[in-house]
């Protein structure tokens, strides 16, 4: 009875999976905008978003279904006139600031913008301090 019930709920769980492999990619997921110049700020916004399922492609060179589905979005919204800032705004409200390969400044990214100059000025500061205490050591051995 149990080995039924595992089975059946197996199969369950599994159609959700299956579905989703079975949908046809968004129009223009992978169809450019007849427009050469709405295509080229397309373009330009597709490579400064960050493809959600691969982590470290942009959504322009990204293969998942999401980055597909996010391609067909900005070109939509390209081709009804949208601004790439507003579509941009769009999805980071959408999906966070982690959508952007720049994210604003603010308190949850503050680490990620002062972090490497912390680390630049004690590197400066350890440094200093052991050329002094090395041109001081070598006064007092010539004394």
């Amino acid at each position: 009875m149990s080995l039924r019930f595992a089975l059946c709920l197996s199969a369950m769980m599994a159609l959700p999976v299956a579905a989703q492999d079975r949908l046809p990619p968004a129009p223009y997921a992978y169809q450019q905008l007849k427009d050469p110049a709405q295509e080229a700020r397309a373009k330009a916004l597709m490579e400064g978003l960050r493809c959600l399922v691969c982590q470290g492609q942009s959504i322009a060179d990204s293969d998942a279904p999401l980055a597909g589905d996010m391609r067909h979005e900005v070109r939509s919204k390209i081709a009804a006139g949208e601004s790439p800032a507003e579509i941009k705004a769009w999805l980071v409200a959408r999906y966070g600031n982690w959508v952007s390969y720049d994210p604003p400044f603010d308190s949850a990214t503050a680490l990620l913008w002062l972090g490497p100059l912390f680390f630049l000025g004690l590197g400066g500061w350890l440094a200093f301090g052991r050329f002094r205490r090395g041109g001081d050591a070598e006064e007092e051995g010539v004394a």
